[in-house]
Protein backbone atom coordinates (compact mmCIF):
# COMPACT_ATOMS: atom_id res chain seq x y z
CA UNK A 1 0.00 0.00 0.00
CA UNK A 2 2.88 2.12 0.40
CA UNK A 3 2.55 3.39 -3.78
CA UNK A 4 -0.88 4.25 -3.09
CA UNK A 5 0.14 7.29 -0.20
CA UNK A 6 0.97 10.88 -1.18
CA UNK A 7 4.17 11.67 0.23
CA UNK A 8 4.57 15.54 1.79
CA UNK A 9 7.32 17.39 0.61
CA UNK A 10 9.83 17.03 3.67
CA UNK A 11 11.36 20.04 4.84
CA UNK A 12 13.24 18.81 7.66
CA UNK A 13 14.14 15.62 9.63
CA UNK A 14 12.39 14.48 12.77
CA UNK A 15 11.21 11.49 14.56
CA UNK A 16 8.08 10.29 15.00
CA UNK A 17 6.57 10.18 18.63
CA UNK A 18 7.09 6.92 19.89
CA UNK A 19 3.85 6.05 21.79
CA UNK A 20 2.25 6.62 18.59
CA UNK A 21 3.37 3.16 17.04
CA UNK A 22 0.60 0.79 16.67
CA UNK A 23 0.24 -2.99 14.94
CA UNK A 24 -2.65 -2.03 12.62
CA UNK A 25 -4.21 -5.46 10.80
CA UNK A 26 -5.76 -5.81 7.73
CA UNK A 27 -9.26 -6.59 8.18
CA UNK A 28 -8.86 -9.85 6.73
CA UNK A 29 -5.97 -10.73 9.51
CA UNK A 30 -3.46 -11.81 6.66
CA UNK A 31 -1.73 -9.33 7.04
CA UNK A 32 -0.48 -6.50 9.80
CA UNK A 33 2.02 -3.14 9.62
CA UNK A 34 3.52 -1.34 12.47
CA UNK A 35 2.65 2.51 11.87
CA UNK A 36 2.42 5.80 13.61
CA UNK A 37 -1.59 5.91 14.04
CA UNK A 38 -3.20 9.38 14.56
CA UNK A 39 -7.31 10.09 14.94
CA UNK A 40 -8.04 13.44 14.03
CA UNK A 41 -11.63 14.78 15.40
CA UNK A 42 -11.35 17.57 13.77
CA UNK A 43 -10.65 19.17 10.16
CA UNK A 44 -7.66 21.07 11.99
CA UNK A 45 -6.84 18.23 13.62
CA UNK A 46 -5.98 16.68 9.91
CA UNK A 47 -4.14 19.67 8.82
CA UNK A 48 -1.86 19.27 12.06
CA UNK A 49 -1.34 15.62 11.26
CA UNK A 50 -0.05 17.25 7.41
CA UNK A 51 2.36 19.46 9.14
CA UNK A 52 3.65 16.59 11.25
CA UNK A 53 4.20 14.84 7.71
CA UNK A 54 5.93 17.12 6.01
CA UNK A 55 8.05 17.81 9.27
CA UNK A 56 8.97 14.03 9.08
CA UNK A 57 9.18 13.20 5.53
CA UNK A 58 6.97 10.77 6.29
CA UNK A 59 4.13 10.00 3.74
CA UNK A 60 0.49 9.85 4.78
CA UNK A 61 -1.96 6.69 4.42
CA UNK A 62 -6.14 7.03 5.26
CA UNK A 63 -7.88 4.45 6.82
CA UNK A 64 -11.75 4.34 7.25
CA UNK A 65 -13.47 1.78 9.53
CA UNK A 66 -10.49 -0.66 8.63
CA UNK A 67 -12.81 -3.69 6.47
CA UNK A 68 -10.90 -4.11 3.61
CA UNK A 69 -9.37 -7.09 3.35
CA UNK A 70 -6.03 -6.22 2.26
CA UNK A 71 -3.46 -4.03 3.10
CA UNK A 72 -5.19 -0.86 1.43
CA UNK A 73 -5.67 0.56 5.01
CA UNK A 74 -1.91 0.33 5.83
CA UNK A 75 1.23 2.41 5.91
CA UNK A 76 4.10 0.48 7.26
CA UNK A 77 6.61 2.68 9.08
CA UNK A 78 4.60 5.94 7.92
CA UNK A 79 1.77 8.16 9.11
CA UNK A 80 -1.74 6.36 8.93
CA UNK A 81 -4.93 8.58 9.61
CA UNK A 82 -7.57 6.81 11.16
CA UNK A 83 -10.96 8.84 10.56
CA UNK A 84 -13.21 6.50 12.48
CA UNK A 85 -13.69 9.79 15.13
CA UNK A 86 -14.89 11.90 11.81
CA UNK A 87 -18.29 10.96 12.07
CA UNK A 88 -21.13 13.51 12.01
CA UNK A 89 -23.73 13.57 9.95
CA UNK A 90 -23.33 17.43 9.31
CA UNK A 91 -27.03 17.77 7.07
CA UNK A 92 -29.46 15.88 6.00
CA UNK A 93 -32.56 16.88 3.86
CA UNK A 94 -35.54 13.82 4.44
CA UNK A 95 -37.92 15.32 1.54
CA UNK A 96 -35.06 15.48 -0.98
CA UNK A 97 -33.14 12.43 0.25
CA UNK A 98 -29.91 14.45 0.49
CA UNK A 99 -27.47 13.86 2.96
CA UNK A 100 -23.96 15.55 4.06
CA UNK A 101 -21.50 13.44 6.24
CA UNK A 102 -17.94 13.34 7.58
CA UNK A 103 -15.74 10.36 5.97
CA UNK A 104 -16.09 8.56 8.95
CA UNK A 105 -19.57 7.90 9.22
CA UNK A 106 -20.55 4.07 8.72
CA UNK A 107 -23.20 2.70 5.90
CA UNK A 108 -24.65 1.12 9.36
CA UNK A 109 -25.07 4.72 10.63
CA UNK A 110 -26.31 6.23 7.67
CA UNK A 111 -29.11 3.84 6.74
CA UNK A 112 -30.11 3.87 10.35
CA UNK A 113 -30.46 7.45 10.49
CA UNK A 114 -32.54 7.64 7.01
CA UNK A 115 -34.39 4.59 6.78
CA UNK A 116 -37.55 5.70 9.10
CA UNK A 117 -37.58 8.81 6.61
CA UNK A 118 -38.10 6.40 3.66
CA UNK A 119 -34.36 6.21 1.98
CA UNK A 120 -32.03 4.10 1.64
CA UNK A 121 -28.08 4.07 1.03
CA UNK A 122 -28.68 3.27 -3.03
CA UNK A 123 -24.70 1.75 -2.93
CA UNK A 124 -23.14 -0.54 -0.30
CA UNK A 125 -21.13 -3.17 0.17
CA UNK A 126 -21.58 -6.73 2.06
CA UNK A 127 -20.96 -5.44 5.46
CA UNK A 128 -22.66 -2.08 7.12
CA UNK A 129 -19.56 -1.47 8.76
CA UNK A 130 -17.66 0.19 6.25
CA UNK A 131 -17.10 3.75 5.96
CA UNK A 132 -18.35 6.51 3.71
CA UNK A 133 -15.02 8.23 3.06
CA UNK A 134 -13.98 4.23 2.52
CA UNK A 135 -16.37 3.53 -0.16
CA UNK A 136 -15.47 6.62 -1.95
CA UNK A 137 -11.88 5.87 -1.92
CA UNK A 138 -12.16 2.82 -3.06
CA UNK A 139 -15.75 3.70 -5.15
CA UNK A 140 -16.99 0.01 -3.97
CA UNK A 141 -20.23 -1.59 -5.96
CA UNK A 142 -23.10 -3.49 -4.66
CA UNK A 143 -25.78 -6.47 -5.78
CA UNK A 144 -26.86 -3.58 -8.18
CA UNK A 145 -23.74 -2.02 -9.58
CA UNK A 146 -24.78 -2.81 -13.57
CA UNK A 147 -28.52 -1.11 -12.87
CA UNK A 148 -26.99 2.00 -10.95
CA UNK A 149 -23.38 1.92 -10.84
CA UNK A 150 -21.06 2.01 -8.25
CA UNK A 151 -21.16 4.54 -5.25
CA UNK A 152 -19.14 7.24 -7.03
CA UNK A 153 -21.92 7.51 -9.41
CA UNK A 154 -24.46 8.89 -6.22
CA UNK A 155 -21.91 11.30 -5.05
CA UNK A 156 -22.77 14.97 -5.90
CA UNK A 157 -20.19 16.82 -4.42
CA UNK A 158 -17.41 16.67 -1.88
CA UNK A 159 -14.81 18.28 0.10
CA UNK A 160 -11.49 17.20 0.27
CA UNK A 161 -7.61 18.24 2.24
CA UNK A 162 -5.03 18.14 -0.24
CA UNK A 163 -1.56 17.52 0.75
CA UNK A 164 -1.16 21.57 0.67
CA UNK A 165 -3.85 21.63 3.49
CA UNK A 166 -6.26 23.69 1.64
CA UNK A 167 -9.62 22.44 1.16
CA UNK A 168 -11.46 22.32 -2.18
CA UNK A 169 -15.24 21.72 -3.31
CA UNK A 170 -15.37 19.13 -6.20
CA UNK A 171 -18.30 17.86 -7.92
CA UNK A 172 -19.73 17.14 -11.61
CA UNK A 173 -19.03 20.81 -12.63
CA UNK A 174 -16.70 22.11 -10.29
CA UNK A 175 -13.39 20.45 -9.95
CA UNK A 176 -14.48 17.87 -12.22
CA UNK A 177 -10.85 16.81 -12.73
CA UNK A 178 -10.02 16.34 -8.81
CA UNK A 179 -13.95 14.65 -8.68
CA UNK A 180 -13.49 12.09 -11.15
CA UNK A 181 -10.13 10.96 -9.76
CA UNK A 182 -10.28 10.90 -6.11
CA UNK A 183 -13.56 8.77 -6.12
CA UNK A 184 -11.63 5.40 -6.44
CA UNK A 185 -8.51 6.69 -5.85
CA UNK A 186 -7.56 5.43 -2.51
CA UNK A 187 -6.59 8.19 -0.77
CA UNK A 188 -3.51 9.41 -3.65
CA UNK A 189 -5.08 12.81 -3.93
CA UNK A 190 -5.78 13.67 -0.63
CA UNK A 191 -8.42 13.52 2.31
CA UNK A 192 -12.15 13.82 1.97
CA UNK A 193 -13.78 15.63 5.16
CA UNK A 194 -17.35 16.17 3.68
CA UNK A 195 -19.16 14.02 1.32
CA UNK A 196 -22.64 14.40 -0.24
CA UNK A 197 -24.94 11.84 -1.57
CA UNK A 198 -28.15 11.33 -2.86
CA UNK A 199 -30.03 8.52 -0.85
CA UNK A 200 -32.59 6.30 -2.46
CA UNK A 201 -36.46 6.45 -2.06
CA UNK A 202 -38.00 3.58 -0.63
CA UNK A 203 -41.93 2.57 0.42
CA UNK A 204 -40.82 -0.10 2.45
CA UNK A 205 -38.10 -1.78 4.66
CA UNK A 206 -38.59 -4.94 2.60
CA UNK A 207 -37.58 -6.52 -0.56
CA UNK A 208 -39.00 -9.50 -2.82
CA UNK A 209 -36.50 -11.84 -3.19
CA UNK A 210 -36.75 -14.93 -6.16
CA UNK A 211 -33.87 -17.34 -5.63
CA UNK A 212 -32.87 -19.97 -7.98
CA UNK A 213 -30.38 -22.41 -8.74
CA UNK A 214 -28.07 -22.82 -10.99
CA UNK A 215 -26.64 -26.14 -12.39
CA UNK A 216 -23.05 -24.26 -13.56
CA UNK A 217 -21.22 -21.11 -14.08
CA UNK A 218 -22.34 -20.90 -17.60
CA UNK A 219 -25.82 -20.96 -16.59
CA UNK A 220 -25.04 -19.00 -13.71
CA UNK A 221 -23.64 -16.17 -16.19
CA UNK A 222 -26.94 -16.28 -18.22
CA UNK A 223 -29.39 -16.27 -15.41
CA UNK A 224 -27.44 -13.01 -13.81
CA UNK A 225 -27.12 -11.52 -17.51
CA UNK A 226 -31.08 -11.85 -17.54
CA UNK A 227 -32.11 -10.94 -14.15
CA UNK A 228 -30.02 -7.58 -13.74
CA UNK A 229 -32.12 -6.32 -16.79
CA UNK A 230 -35.13 -6.98 -15.01
CA UNK A 231 -34.21 -6.97 -11.03
CA UNK A 232 -33.18 -3.98 -9.09
CA UNK A 233 -30.39 -6.49 -7.32
CA UNK A 234 -28.75 -9.44 -8.59
CA UNK A 235 -26.06 -11.54 -6.67
CA UNK A 236 -24.99 -14.93 -7.22
CA UNK A 237 -23.02 -17.87 -4.64
CA UNK A 238 -20.43 -20.08 -6.95
CA UNK A 239 -19.84 -23.24 -4.71
CA UNK A 240 -16.23 -23.56 -5.98
CA UNK A 241 -15.91 -27.42 -4.66
CA UNK A 242 -17.69 -28.42 -7.24
CA UNK A 243 -16.38 -29.63 -10.58
CA UNK A 244 -16.79 -31.56 -13.87
CA UNK A 245 -20.58 -30.66 -15.57
CA UNK A 246 -21.23 -29.05 -12.33
CA UNK A 247 -18.25 -26.82 -12.15
CA UNK A 248 -19.39 -23.55 -10.68
CA UNK A 249 -22.84 -24.38 -9.63
CA UNK A 250 -24.89 -22.48 -6.89
CA UNK A 251 -28.24 -20.27 -6.51
CA UNK A 252 -28.58 -16.68 -7.46
CA UNK A 253 -30.94 -14.26 -5.56
CA UNK A 254 -32.56 -11.63 -7.33
CA UNK A 255 -34.41 -9.03 -5.43
CA UNK A 256 -37.34 -6.05 -6.16
CA UNK A 257 -37.93 -2.80 -4.27
CA UNK A 258 -41.47 -3.20 -2.83
CA UNK A 259 -44.31 -0.34 -4.93
CA UNK A 260 -45.50 2.25 -3.03
CA UNK A 261 -48.75 0.60 -0.57
CA UNK A 262 -47.89 -2.93 -1.50
CA UNK A 263 -46.43 -3.31 2.06
CA UNK A 264 -49.30 -2.78 4.69
CA UNK A 265 -47.03 -2.19 7.43
CA UNK A 266 -44.40 0.34 5.89
CA UNK A 267 -43.96 2.30 9.21
CA UNK A 268 -43.40 -1.16 11.03
CA UNK A 269 -40.48 -2.38 8.52
CA UNK A 270 -39.03 1.07 7.47
CA UNK A 271 -38.11 1.08 11.60
CA UNK A 272 -33.86 0.38 12.52
CA UNK A 273 -35.23 -1.80 15.42
CA UNK A 274 -36.75 -4.07 12.31
CA UNK A 275 -34.29 -4.15 10.51
CA UNK A 276 -31.06 -4.94 12.97
CA UNK A 277 -30.08 -8.32 12.60
CA UNK A 278 -30.87 -10.84 15.98
CA UNK A 279 -28.30 -11.17 18.77
CA UNK A 280 -29.93 -15.12 18.91
CA UNK A 281 -29.20 -17.09 15.44
CA UNK A 282 -32.35 -19.55 15.62
CA UNK A 283 -33.62 -18.08 18.74
CA UNK A 284 -30.67 -20.26 20.78
CA UNK A 285 -27.52 -19.35 19.77
CA UNK A 286 -25.81 -15.58 20.55
CA UNK A 287 -24.57 -14.90 17.29
CA UNK A 288 -21.10 -13.50 18.64
CA UNK A 289 -20.09 -17.13 19.19
CA UNK A 290 -21.47 -18.26 16.25
CA UNK A 291 -17.66 -18.72 14.11
CA UNK A 292 -16.88 -21.37 17.18
CA UNK A 293 -19.26 -23.55 15.42
CA UNK A 294 -18.06 -22.90 12.08
CA UNK A 295 -14.73 -23.16 12.47
CA UNK A 296 -14.26 -27.22 12.34
CA UNK A 297 -15.93 -27.25 8.78
CA UNK A 298 -13.70 -24.40 7.98
CA UNK A 299 -11.32 -26.93 5.83
CA UNK A 300 -11.19 -28.19 2.90
CA UNK A 301 -13.86 -31.37 3.98
CA UNK A 302 -15.85 -29.70 5.73
CA UNK A 303 -16.43 -26.83 3.25
CA UNK A 304 -17.22 -29.10 0.59
CA UNK A 305 -20.28 -30.65 3.16
CA UNK A 306 -21.74 -27.28 3.72
CA UNK A 307 -21.71 -26.05 0.13
CA UNK A 308 -23.30 -29.23 -0.94
CA UNK A 309 -25.90 -28.86 1.49
CA UNK A 310 -26.33 -25.23 0.65
CA UNK A 311 -26.63 -26.66 -3.22
CA UNK A 312 -29.24 -29.29 -2.52
CA UNK A 313 -31.23 -26.36 -0.45
CA UNK A 314 -31.01 -24.16 -3.10
CA UNK A 315 -32.37 -26.83 -5.43
CA UNK A 316 -35.24 -27.48 -3.15
CA UNK A 317 -36.07 -23.49 -3.64
CA UNK A 318 -35.87 -23.02 -6.84
CA UNK A 319 -37.97 -19.95 -7.86
CA UNK A 320 -39.18 -19.48 -4.42
CA UNK A 321 -40.05 -15.93 -3.81
CA UNK A 322 -39.99 -14.28 -0.52
CA UNK A 323 -39.68 -11.09 1.41
CA UNK A 324 -36.51 -10.31 3.25
CA UNK A 325 -35.48 -7.06 5.52
CA UNK A 326 -33.55 -4.58 3.46
CA UNK A 327 -30.39 -5.15 6.22
CA UNK A 328 -31.08 -8.97 6.36
CA UNK A 329 -30.45 -8.97 2.09
CA UNK A 330 -27.46 -6.47 1.80
CA UNK A 331 -25.55 -7.39 4.91
CA UNK A 332 -25.41 -10.88 5.57
CA UNK A 333 -21.57 -10.58 6.89
CA UNK A 334 -23.29 -8.85 9.87
CA UNK A 335 -25.32 -11.68 10.82
CA UNK A 336 -22.25 -13.77 12.12
CA UNK A 337 -19.94 -11.16 14.56
CA UNK A 338 -16.41 -11.92 13.15
CA UNK A 339 -17.52 -14.85 11.42
CA UNK A 340 -13.29 -14.25 10.19
CA UNK A 341 -12.46 -15.77 12.92
CA UNK A 342 -13.94 -19.31 11.63
CA UNK A 343 -10.65 -18.75 9.30
CA UNK A 344 -8.74 -19.50 11.73
CA UNK A 345 -5.30 -17.27 13.13
CA UNK A 346 -4.02 -17.23 9.69
CA UNK A 347 -6.81 -15.48 8.73
CA UNK A 348 -8.40 -14.73 4.63
CA UNK A 349 -7.42 -13.08 1.81
CA UNK A 350 -10.13 -12.31 -1.20
CA UNK A 351 -8.87 -12.39 -4.31
CA UNK A 352 -11.35 -10.24 -6.76
CA UNK A 353 -11.13 -10.19 -10.52
CA UNK A 354 -13.27 -8.27 -12.91
CA UNK A 355 -13.61 -10.08 -16.55
CA UNK A 356 -14.80 -8.66 -19.77
CA UNK A 357 -18.52 -10.54 -20.33
CA UNK A 358 -17.17 -12.59 -23.32
CA UNK A 359 -14.23 -14.04 -21.74
CA UNK A 360 -15.81 -14.36 -18.14
CA UNK A 361 -17.08 -18.30 -18.21
CA UNK A 362 -13.50 -19.24 -19.51
CA UNK A 363 -11.75 -17.02 -17.40
CA UNK A 364 -13.51 -17.83 -14.19
CA UNK A 365 -13.55 -21.97 -15.06
CA UNK A 366 -10.00 -21.63 -15.41
CA UNK A 367 -9.38 -20.04 -12.02
CA UNK A 368 -12.09 -22.24 -9.97
CA UNK A 369 -10.20 -25.48 -11.78
CA UNK A 370 -6.93 -24.00 -10.78
CA UNK A 371 -7.60 -23.38 -6.98
CA UNK A 372 -8.81 -26.87 -6.89
CA UNK A 373 -5.96 -28.57 -9.02
CA UNK A 374 -3.53 -26.86 -6.20
CA UNK A 375 -5.32 -28.19 -3.49
CA UNK A 376 -6.58 -24.41 -2.67
CA UNK A 377 -10.31 -24.39 -3.26
CA UNK A 378 -11.47 -21.12 -2.11
CA UNK A 379 -14.43 -21.40 0.53
CA UNK A 380 -16.87 -18.47 -0.48
CA UNK A 381 -17.50 -17.15 -4.00
CA UNK A 382 -20.05 -14.60 -4.86
CA UNK A 383 -20.77 -13.33 -8.61
CA UNK A 384 -21.88 -10.13 -9.79
CA UNK A 385 -22.63 -8.22 -12.60
CA UNK A 386 -20.81 -4.75 -13.90
CA UNK A 387 -20.73 -2.34 -16.33
CA UNK A 388 -18.34 0.89 -17.01
CA UNK A 389 -18.11 3.90 -15.05
CA UNK A 390 -16.49 7.42 -16.02
CA UNK A 391 -14.38 7.57 -13.04
CA UNK A 392 -10.09 7.72 -13.72
CA UNK A 393 -9.00 4.87 -11.64
CA UNK A 394 -11.69 2.19 -11.77
CA UNK A 395 -11.70 -1.64 -11.79
CA UNK A 396 -15.37 -1.96 -13.52
CA UNK A 397 -16.15 -3.28 -16.77
CA UNK A 398 -18.67 -4.51 -19.27
CA UNK A 399 -18.43 -8.01 -17.66
CA UNK A 400 -18.78 -9.96 -14.13
CA UNK A 401 -16.37 -10.06 -10.92
CA UNK A 402 -15.83 -13.24 -8.64
CA UNK A 403 -14.73 -12.59 -5.45
CA UNK A 404 -13.32 -15.86 -3.86
CA UNK A 405 -12.25 -16.10 -0.26
CA UNK A 406 -8.75 -18.22 0.15
CA UNK A 407 -8.39 -19.45 4.14
CA UNK A 408 -4.83 -18.66 5.02
CA UNK A 409 -2.29 -21.19 7.07
CA UNK A 410 1.22 -20.91 8.01
CA UNK A 411 1.62 -23.88 5.90
CA UNK A 412 -0.52 -22.82 2.32
CA UNK A 413 0.84 -19.59 2.35
CA UNK A 414 3.63 -19.21 -0.21
CA UNK A 415 1.21 -21.88 -2.38
CA UNK A 416 -1.43 -19.28 -2.35
CA UNK A 417 0.64 -16.81 -3.51
CA UNK A 418 2.10 -18.76 -6.40
CA UNK A 419 -1.62 -19.50 -7.07
CA UNK A 420 -2.61 -15.86 -7.00
CA UNK A 421 0.08 -14.99 -9.18
CA UNK A 422 -0.82 -17.59 -12.11
CA UNK A 423 -4.32 -16.58 -11.33
CA UNK A 424 -2.98 -12.93 -12.05
CA UNK A 425 -2.32 -13.85 -15.57
CA UNK A 426 -5.68 -16.04 -16.26
CA UNK A 427 -7.40 -12.11 -15.70
CA UNK A 428 -4.56 -10.21 -17.85
CA UNK A 429 -4.87 -12.51 -20.76
CA UNK A 430 -8.12 -11.86 -20.66
CA UNK A 431 -8.75 -8.56 -20.83
CA UNK A 432 -9.68 -8.32 -16.61
CA UNK A 433 -9.06 -5.93 -13.92
CA UNK A 434 -8.17 -6.37 -10.14
CA UNK A 435 -10.19 -4.23 -7.67
CA UNK A 436 -7.26 -2.60 -4.74
CA UNK A 437 -10.08 -2.64 -2.00
CA UNK A 438 -9.81 -6.36 -1.48
CA UNK A 439 -6.35 -7.02 -2.79
CA UNK A 440 -3.50 -8.63 -1.19
CA UNK A 441 -1.28 -10.41 -3.53
CA UNK A 442 -0.99 -8.06 -6.85
CA UNK A 443 2.80 -7.33 -7.86
CA UNK A 444 3.83 -4.12 -9.63
CA UNK A 445 3.66 -5.21 -12.59
CA UNK A 446 0.86 -6.69 -12.68
CA UNK A 447 -0.99 -3.36 -11.44
CA UNK A 448 0.73 -1.91 -14.56
CA UNK A 449 -0.69 -4.24 -16.94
Amino acid sequence: MRDFTFRLTRQSSGLLPAERLEKVSAWGGASSDICYVYRPTTIEGLQQVFDLARETGRSVGFRGAGNSYGDAALNGENILVDLQRMNRILAWNPETGVITVEPGVTLEQLWEYIIEDGWWPPVVTGTSKTSVGGCAAMNVHGKNEWQIGPIGDHILEFDMMLPSKRIVTCSRTENSDIFYAAIGGFGMLGCFTALTLQMKRIYSGLLRVEAYVSHNLGQMLRQVNDQVRRSDYTVGWVDAMSSGRQLGRGQIHAAHYLPAGADPYPQQTLRADYQRPPTLLFGVVPASIMWLFMRPFWNNLGTRFVNLGKYLSSRLGDGHTFLQAHASFHFLLDYIPDWKKAYGPGGLIQYQSFIPAANAEAAFSQMLRLGQQRGLPNYLSVLKRHRPDDFLMTHSLDGYSLAMDFRVTRHNRPQLVRLTRDMDEIVLQAGGRFYFAKDSTLRPEAVVA
